[in-house]
């Protein structure tokens, strides 16, 4: 019978990995430092469009619910767009008004909901209702006088019918269309073309 013998296999040693050397570390730093700072770049500048976007979709929300309270409460609510000088610059902006027994006043109820909104600056609105081709927005004047909204969501379910351009103040490049009918039925148009119906 043959013997079996044992032999001991070498065991291989593992070389010692090479770390990262100050100098790799340090461009590499560098590098998503630039990347950060283009994306913020790219960010900032798209933040406008964003925040015109979210003032757009809320005014044609909030419009939805002012005509459905109008119906349920039998109070007719108003929307008044307004623009105001400030450091020389014009700045446009919307606020919701309810009939009262004495004229319009702010609402009662969800009074955060129909705070007034501003645009943010370089941003026009101009208001065209059904027979009257243009409309005037209110400036800030006397305030003892009496304001009237422009638009009215009737209790009786119905809407003066219009539409809102927003528009660059230089150029005048349209960005955003919002239309409403008789029923206040809400489109809501990017640079003139259909995006969403509501």
């Amino acid at each position: 019978m043959g013997g079996y013998t044992w032999r001991r296999l070498p065991v291989t040693v593992l070389k010692r990995q090479r770390g990262f050397s100050l100098l790799e570390l340090l461009a590499v730093l560098v590098v998503i430092a630039l990347f950060t700072s283009l994306a913020n770049l790219t960010v900032t500048s798209g933040g406008q469009d964003i925040q015109l976007q979210s003032t757009v979709y809320n005014l044609v929300d909030v419009a939805g619910y002012a005509l459905d309270e109008a119906q349920m409460t039998g109070v007719d609510y108003g929307l008044l767009l307004q623009e105001e000088q400030e450091a020389g610059e014009t700045i446009y902006s919307y606020l919701w008004l309810e009939r009262g027994a004495d004229g319009w006043v702010a609402p009662l109820s969800g009074q955060e909901l129909f705070a007034q909104q501003r645009l943010p600056a370089g941003i026009a609105l101009e208001l065209v209702l059904e027979d009257a081709p243009m409309v005037e927005l209110s400036l800030d004047g006397d305030e003892a006088e009496v304001v009237n909204p422009q638009v009215v969501f009737y209790a009786s379910g119905e809407a003066t019918v219009g539409w809102i351009n927003v528009l660059q103040t230089q150029g005048g490049e349209l960005l955003w269309r919002i239309e409403w009918d008789l029923f206040g039925r809400f489109d809501v148009l990017r640079r003139g073309e259909a995006e969403v119906e509501y």
